[in-house]
Formats: structure tokens, C-alpha cells, sequence
């Protein structure tokens, strides 16, 4: 009858660390993790399972819009795809004020103005050069100007957009 209950008290034993040492640890780690993933804010720099580093642009309920690169491609992802936040950005608590939207609108609009073509000067034409070619340049000229306009036409469009937001 000794042996037998010594048997069970070893048992319990081995039980009761293995519960210390690996089941409690694994469920705070756990705890953790749902936390943090609960409480990402706009601007926080993460890092994606994948191993993807971005900055959070928007939350919902479930997903997270991230904006990634020096492009700045956004795309949309689940929480819990976040394996660890890198660094917390300035995310407000509660409703943004319309200060707040001021403040994103001038930053993204000064982005936008540092992002914008340079415009080459036009070259001297030639006097050795054929009218035709020169006419044919200042139409191409003509051409990239009318296509840089439109590319800040439509950056100015997505600021606009992501302020709305």
C-alpha cells in the first residue's frame, strides 16, 4: 500500500511541474500575444509572421490595413497574422479630433510636394538640327509635362482619400 501511494504522489508531482514548467508559461505567453495583437494602433510598426515589416494605417475589428515599403503599397490583413510589434507609433485613444486630421493632411501633402518631377529645363534647339525634329522634341516635352501633372493630380487624389478616412 506504500509503494502505490508513493507511485501516485510521484505522479501528482510530475504532473504539477510539467503544469509549471510548460502549460502556464505557454498560456501567459498566449495571454500576451492576444493583447498585444488587441491593441495595435495606427502607426505601430510590426512585424508579420512572414517576417514582413510594416506600419499600421488603419484597424477594424479583425483586420489591419499596413502600409509596406518605400512605395507605400497598403494591403489588408487578419490580427493574427502580427507576430510582434517593433515599435509603437502615436495612435490616438478614442475619437480623432479634426486637429488631428489637419495634421495628416499637411504631413501627406508635403510628402506628396517633396515627391513631385523636377522639370528639366528645355535645351536650346540647334540651329543645325531639322525643324521637324525639333517640333517632334517639343511635343515630347509637352507630352511629360501633361503626364507629370496628371501623376500630382491623382497623388493629390489619394491624399484626399486617406484623410476621408
Amino acid at each position: 500500500m506504500n509503494s502505490s501511494m508513493m507511485s501516485i504522489v510521484i505522479l501528482l508531482l510530475l504532473l504539477a511541474a510539467m503544469y509549471f514548467i510548460m502549460i502556464r508559461p505557454q498560456r501567459k505567453r498566449e495571454k500576451e500575444t492576444t493583447a498585444m495583437r488587441a491593441g495595435l494602433q495606427v502607426g505601430d510598426e510590426i512585424v508579420t509572421i512572414g517576417g514582413i515589416c510594416a506600419k499600421v494605417v488603419k484597424t477594424k475589428e479583425e483586420t489591419i490595413i499596413v502600409q509596406v515599403g518605400p512605395d507605400k503599397v497598403k494591403f489588408e490583413m487578419m490580427r493574427w497574422s502580427v507576430s510582434k510589434v517593433v515599435k509603437e507609433g502615436t495612435g490616438r485613444v478614442g475619437k480623432n479630433t479634426p486637429e488631428d486630421f489637419e495634421e495628416v493632411a499637411e504631413a501627406e501633402e508635403k510628402e506628396a510636394r517633396k515627391s513631385k518631377p523636377r522639370r528639366m529645363k528645355k535645351a536650346a534647339p540647334v540651329e543645325e538640327t531639322e525643324p521637324e525634329v525639333v517640333e517632334e522634341v517639343e511635343q515630347a516635352e509637352e507630352v511629360v509635362e501633361e503626364a507629370a501633372e496628371e501623376a500630382v493630380v491623382e497623388a493629390e487624389k489619394v491624399v484626399e482619400d486617406v484623410v476621408e478616412e
